[in-house]
């Protein structure tokens, strides 16, 4: 994965914003949760899901509910009745953990009031010639990077001092290191596969901007 300015990527996928090249072959499933203090006029929590740069659901911690963005996605909730509801609760659940984690975070940096958001991006890539895939997760506090799962030698890296207790910790807890591992090389590729055979004729569309 090409290092990526989180603030950025995550600001164009809430706005909805996709640069898509319809002849590349390789698929991507990307998610970004933002949680944030002191934004005005803005939740307190969102996600965005996206396949090939088109964001195909949304939660924020204003509606508590995830919502489809694209019309083919009624396939995905007419197959799997759960899909909604289940992601949901999750993201209800994640909303809370984000939302310690700024706490936290303001912790380490030794900060109080002010404008603070921590972001989270994962997912993977799937060359569908080769078979290539490719997971990340990473994170970001206030617009720089934080912490970062290397899948190859799959252990955590933290560029910054702050970030050293966290990699420790997750470094050690190799049953949830082998759960990241089997989530970014086996259930991510193959949930990218099912959307991109439901949204096909829609995410293969060119210049596509939504």
């Amino acid at each position: 994965m090409r290092h990526v300015t989180m603030s950025i990527l995550v600001f164009l996928a809430i706005l909805g914003v996709c640069l898509h090249d319809s002849a590349a072959v390789t698929h991507s499933l990307k998610y970004f949760y933002t949680a944030s203090c002191g934004v005005p006029n803005f939740p307190e929590f969102v996600t965005v899901g996206l396949v090939d740069e088109v964001q195909i659901f949304h939660y924020d911690s204003n509606t508590m509910k995830a919502e489809p963005r694209q019309d083919w996605m009624s396939s995905v909730t007419a197959d799997d009745p759960q899909y909604l509801e289940r992601n949901t609760q999750g993201l209800i659940g994640q909303q809370q953990v984000f939302k310690a984690n700024i706490g936290v975070a303001k912790q380490r940096f030794n900060q109080t009031g002010g404008v603070h958001i921590y972001q989270n991006m994962y997912g993977c890539e799937w060359d569908d010639e080769t078979g290539e895939v490719k997971g990340y997760d990473q994170y970001g506090y206030d617009g720089e990077d934080f912490i970062a799962f290397d899948l190859k030698t799959e252990t955590w890296i933290g560029p910054k001092q702050q970030a050293v207790i966290t990699k420790h910790k997750w470094d050690h807890n190799r049953a949830v290191i082998a759960q990241e591992k089997n989530y970014l090389t086996q259930i991510c590729p193959d949930w990218l596969k099912k959307y991109v055979d439901y949204g096909r004729s829609s995410l293969l569309r060119k210049g596509r901007i939504t």
